[in-house]
């Protein structure tokens, strides 16, 4: 089985690739490498994979229509994650034009190729950032989305209704995962953990937002990485209520933390206490998030097993290897 991942540089394809190379399975990876966090951690990244012989990697950019095609030729892939976008909703109020690139012809270009070459299953990352201002908890797949409250949800739901499309006019099997704000080792640099982590040790205030009246289903990324092979192995098919081998799931821990829990405990174990500053809103945020994953479960059986205490502590230990902050040395 050779298995395409688009964002293999990024958090979670790289921790996707690592698992199935694992396995011994081949995976072919790509990565535009941009720059839109420090691309020394993308490559440290991918430093890892390369130690596996099974992974190739290839500079391609899924906007350049041409390169991926001939990529799509060479190796003939069975079945696609892309986990390729642009991501962050606070960026998207500043640079709007590159998600309109990366995330929404990206994809158009990436569901032809899924056509053109018959694979067996396309599975996407999609977001939690689709309920927008949604006010009903949990949230739920079943729920309407047509209100999102930034551009960089406004695609992603985008993604779902094309990959409907040529799930029902082409048979292209496709799962979208709405995913709940993914942490851990090697995680996102512009991410809340990441961030306040950084801050705290260097002692420099953090902006608490809304004024810390703030819950997000922080979900473990090796939690992530289990649903994704699950749901890569069962593509759908057309049911009696739909034509098209199309499914959606939420991916996430199903249990809200307050943004106040977290700092607590990134300061316990960090061993330092954090300066806050308590702020209004962002623009394009929302107050919680909650995933309902009921049917997630149902269906290949997935079940979060690692708790905030837990996830928190091993990205901590990750983050002070990796930085060597003991020493006091800057990567």
């Amino acid at each position: 089985m050779t298995t395409l991942v688009t964002g293999a540089a990024g958090f979670i394809g790289f921790h996707l690739s690592k698992y199935l190379l694992g396995r011994d399975e081949h995976v072919i990876g790509i990565d535009n490498l941009n720059n839109y966090y420090d691309v020394s951690l993308k490559q440290d990244r991918l430093r890892q994979l390369a130690q596996y012989k099974s992974f190739e990697f290839r500079k391609v950019d899924l906007s350049d229509r041409e390169e991926l095609s001939l990529l799509f030729t060479h190796y003939g892939p069975d079945q696609v994650v892309n986990l390729a976008a642009q991501a962050g909703v606070r960026y998207s109020l500043i640079n709007p034009y590159i998600y309109a690139e990366s995330n929404v012809i990206g994809f158009l270009n990436l569901l032809e190729d899924c056509r053109k070459h018959k694979v067996r299953h396309l599975v996407y990352a999609s977001s939690s950032s689709v309920y927008g201002a949604n006010q009903k908890s949990p949230f739920s797949t079943e729920d309407n989305v047509d209100h999102p409250v930034s551009l960089y949800a406004a695609t992603k739901k985008s993604n779902e209704l094309m990959a409907h499309v040529y799930s029902h006019l082409y048979g292209v099997p496709t799962t979208g995962l709405r995913f709940f704000t993914v942490y851990g080792p090697w995680g996102r640099p512009d991410m809340a953990i990441f961030l306040f982590t950084r801050a705290i040790l260097e002692g420099r205030p953090i902006q608490i937002f809304n004024y810390g009246e703030m819950k997000r289903d922080f979900t473990y990324i090796d939690d992530i990485v289990e649903g994704i092979v699950r749901v890569l192995a069962r593509p759908p098919r057309p049911n009696g209520s739909s034509a098209a081998p199309y499914v959606l799931y939420n991916i996430g821990n199903h249990k809200p933390v307050e943004l106040t829990r977290l700092i607590e405990l990134l300061e316990e174990y960090l061993g330092k206490r954090a300066i806050k500053q308590f702020i209004a809103m962002q623009p394009g945020d929302v107050v919680c998030t909650y995933a309902d994953i009921e049917d997630l479960m149902r269906d290949v059986g997935f079940h979060p097993g690692t708790s905030i205490e837990r996830g928190l502590q091993k990205f901590v230990e990750w983050y002070i290897e990796y930085y060597r902050v003991a020493e006091g040395v800057k990567r």
